[in-house]
């Protein structure tokens, strides 16, 4: 015979978690709502000239105050996945990995260089 202080106890451990899931979940719809109103897709295609972040570039040589802060123009070579694309470096890029993700590129417009 199960105690029913024990049974109450359950019933108040269920309620609780079913709480705890209810509210997570309205925490992540919130969240996600948030993120995407700020955070547009990527619209890049296959040919599109874009500029790379130098943020983490450690290969160049100087003061960091003094770099460019985006390198390129590079050709969209391929799409990844719709945060990763593969770009057609120049030479003195040769030594780094083709694939960047989308929120270290911006596009280029002829005007910017």
């Amino acid at each position: 015979m199960i105690h029913s202080k024990a049974i109450s106890f359950k019933l108040m451990l269920d309620k609780a978690r079913h709480h705890e899931n209810k509210s997570m979940q309205d925490s992540f719809k919130y969240a996600k709502e948030r993120w995407d109103k700020s955070h547009k897709p990527p619209d890049f295609k296959i040919g599109d000239l874009v500029l790379v972040s130098t943020l983490h570039f450690n290969n160049t040589k100087g003061p960091k105050k003094l770099k460019d802060s985006f390198a390129g123009p590079f050709m969209i070579k391929a799409l990844h996945r719709p945060n990763a694309v593969q770009l057609e470096l120049k030479v003195q890029l040769l030594n780094k990995h083709p694939a960047f993700r989308v929120i270290l590129m911006k596009p280029y417009s002829s005007s910017e260089q």
